[in-house]
Order: structure tokens, then sequence, then C-alpha cells
């Protein structure tokens, strides 16, 4: 009997995840809590997906982009004066590619990049919950299970101090994921809410037609109101935990992208209200001390103090962004073809600065000045190409159906507060960032590609 059970148990959900598009699902839900079985599942996935559909994902044009990229990058690898960093740098890149080219082939409808987006919302709540317990409660944990499989440290008070890091290895980066995982869930919340309106607005409707006639029109499939409580606990609770990272960056990708949704649904009286309380904090942070000490009667220390660096007065030059962007960009010029080699700005920076420094706080600029204008001009062409074609698809409403066009449009919000965060910070060195970041890329390429050929069809 309990052998029976057990067969029929494993047989559904044999069923029910055997498609490699499943896999992916499984594995960005527990990236965040186990980042080596994610990498392993996700990996398997892209390497199946190749092998399966390798003539496919090497016709497509973006991808002859990424290939041409991907030889200049082990050009300059081969040019550094440190090969050996250079060459394990690509790690950071190169696999990335890989992973890119087969999820734009396995992610294809806008269904996908719905399930994707849930998945990731729900996984990010274990990980908010520590994060606040971290902070708030003073958890800490140090916690292994086979060496990496399962490997958690929880730092009491985050990190730095005072700023939830949860199982990240500092506030920024996370705050980076929390930014994209945000900008996701307030999209689902969105949709969750237009239904709701539409549902009520039916009733209204419905009631009318009764009262005019004796029967009353067929109704929509009922809907758990449990999708929208959950979202609106997600989304509330990333905020709450985005504003404790402490992390400026994060909360500017937040505000923009508040604003770029209420402009979206045309909600005029929200974009004022936002930009009346942003007005109120930049001025109390950068305006003339007597104007902004009227602001600060009313804005929290807490954002202006840390938005004009009162917080941290004594912070050396050689730590400010500035700085790192004039150093970097300095970089770029000695070397303008092929760069210094992949990780050097950090021995560079350090032996003429005296601080260690892990990257300059610039993707666009660290690549320029580690892999030459070249490569860096590429890979940026390549991202506006993408952002590019998926905004010409989002312009096309004939083949987009209202609610799908808000998902797409988020997955675009998402792709430019990326790059927004990449101007400002690197992600590229935490690899779930770097992961969720190409899985993004591909889903909107997949989708873009896959109605491009519907297209192609119908035309003939």
């Amino acid at each position: 009997m309990l052998g029976a059970s057990l067969n029929k148990v494993f047989d559904y959900f044999k069923s029910r995840w055997q498609s490699s598009w499943n896999y992916s699902l499984w594995a960005l839900f527990i990236f965040p809590l186990s980042p080596l079985v994610g990498a392993v599942t996700i990996g398997l996935v892209s390497l199946i997906t190749w092998l399966k559909q390798a003539r496919k994902i090497s016709r497509r044009p973006l991808n002859w982009g990424f290939a041409l990229l991907s030889l200049l990058l082990i050009v300059s690898a081969g040019f550094a004066q440190d090969k050996t960093t250079a060459f394990l740098g690509l790690f950071n890149l190169l696999p990335f590619f890989l992973l890119f080219a087969a999820h734009s082939d396995l992610i294809q409808t806008f269904a996908q990049l719905r399930q994707m987006a849930w998945i990731l919302v729900i996984g990010s709540m274990p990980v908010i919950i520590i994060g606040l317990g971290q902070l708030f409660l003073g958890w800490s944990l140090k916690f292994e299970i086979l060496w990496i499989v399962l490997a958690w440290t929880i730092r009491p008070g985050g990190n730095p101090p005072g700023r939830i890091a949860s199982l990240f290895l500092h506030a920024n980066t996370f705050a980076a994921y929390l930014a994209i995982i945000f900008i996701l869930a307030l999209g689902l919340w969105l949709e969750q809410w237009a239904w709701g309106m539409g549902h009520w607005a039916w009733g209204i409707e419905k009631r009318q037609r009764r009262d005019l006639f004796n029967n009353s029109p067929s109704s929509p499939t009922p809907r758990s109101p449990l999708p929208f409580i959950f979202l609106t606990i997600a989304v509330i609770t990333n905020f709450i935990a985005l504003i404790f990272t402490n992390s400026r960056n994060g909360w500017a990708i937040a505000i923009f992208a508040c604003l770029a949704y209420a402009l979206y649904q045309g909600w005029r009286i929200l974009v004022g209200g936002v930009a009346a309380i942003v007005s109120s904090v930049l001025l109390a942070a950068f305006a003339p001390l007597p104007v902004a000490q009227v602001f600060r009667r009313v804005v929290p220390a807490f954002f202006w103090a840390r938005l004009n660096d009162d917080m941290y007065p004594d912070r050396p030059v050689a730590l400010m962004r500035k700085t790192q962007w004039e150093f970097a960009w300095s970089l770029a010029q000695q070397h303008p073809w092929t760069g210094w080699g992949l990780r050097s700005f950090s021995q560079i920076y350090k032996a003429q600065m005296q601080i260690p420094l892990g990257h300059p706080h610039n993707l666009f600029l660290m690549l320029s000045a580690e892999t030459g204008f070249p490569s860096a001009f590429l890979f940026c062409g390549l991202l506006a190409w993408i952002l590019i074609t998926g905004i010409q698809l989002l312009q096309k409403s004939k083949y987009i159906n209202t609610k799908d066009r808000l998902i797409f449009f988020s997955y675009l919000l998402a792709f430019v507060g990326w790059i927004l965060l990449n101007m400002v910070d690197v992600t590229l060195f935490d690899f779930r960032l770097n992961a969720l970041s190409w899985l993004i890329l591909a889903a909107i390429c997949g989708v873009v590609h896959h109605y491009h050929e519907q297209e192609r069809l119908v035309s003939r």
C-alpha cells in the first residue's frame, strides 16, 4: 500500500516537472537559498537545450554578436598583464552567454514570463524574512551541508553593520536583488489588481442587466483572492527590506519603477505624489541650508543624510564613486584596444590608491578599462539591440493583449533597472544576480524572437 502510494507521488511529480523549463523554474526557486544547486540545474538545462537546439540557436544574429564578443574577450585576456586572472575573469561572462542563448530558445511565451516572475517572487520571501530577522532580531547563523551545497552565513546586524544583507555578502548586492524582484512583484500585483477591478466592474454590469432582463450574462471564471493578498504582502515586505538595505541605488531603482508603472497605467495623481516626495527628500539632502532645514523637519535623516553622505562624513576620497570612475576612464584611455585584462582594476587601484576595491562601481567603465573599447561598445550595442527590439514588440499592440503587455513591460523595466544599477555598481560578481540578469535578458529575447517568427509565418 505504501509502495503504491509512493509510486503515485513519484509519477505525479515526474509528470509535472519533466520538461527543461520546469527544471529551470525549480532552479530559480532555490537559487537564493542554494546557489550551487541552482547553478548546476540551470547549467544542465542549458546544456540539454544546446544539444537539442544547437543548429537553431546558432542561426540567430544576436548570438553571433555574443560569439564575436566572446572572441574579443579571449583576445583581451591574451594581452593582459596578469593572464591567469584575466582568463579566470572570463567565467563571469562566457558561461552566461551560453546560458542566455539556451534560455532565449527555451522561453517563448508570456505565460513563461509570468511563471518565472511568480517563482522569483515566491523564492524571495524566505530570503527577506531571514534578512529582517538578521537586522531586527539579531539572527546569526553559520550553516553548511556537504560543504557548499547549502551554505548560509548570516551576520547579526547585517553587513555592513546596520544594513540588511540576508544571505548575500553585502547590503548593496541584496538591494540589487530586491530591486529586480520588486519590479516583477509590482508588475504581478498590478495584473491581479486589474483583474479585481475588472471583476468588480463586471459585477456592477451584471446587476444592471439583471434589473433589465430575467437572465444574467455568463460569469467569468472565479479566482481566489489569495494571489493578490500574497503579492500585496510580497511588495510591502520587499519594499521595507529595500529601505533597510540603506542602498541609495536600490531606493532610486524602486522609485523609478513606481514612476514608470504609474506613467504606464496613466495614474497622473500618483506620479505627482511620488514626484513631490522625491523632490522633498532631494531638497532636504542637497538644497541650500536654509531651504534644506525646512524639509528636514519632515523628511527623516535616515534618507537625506544617506543621500548626501552626512551619515558617513569621513569617507576616504578613494572610496568615492567619482574617483573610481575617473580612474577607470584613465585606464581605458591608456589601453583602448585590449584593456588591462579582466579583474585587473582591483590590483591597479590598490597599488595606486592604497585601498582595496573590487570594482569601479560602473560595469561599462570597468569593461572599457579591462577589455578595451571594442568589447565594451559591442557589449553595449547588444544590450541596446535587446532593449530596442523589446520596446518595438511592446508597441505592436495587435500581437499582445493588455495583460501580456503588462508582464512584458515588467521585464523590460527590470532590464532597464539592471542597466541603471550597473551604472553605479557592478552586479557581475554575484553569481545569483548575474544568472538572474541574463535569464531576464533571455526571456525578453525569447519572446521577441517567437513573435517575430509568428509574424513571418503570417506574412507568407
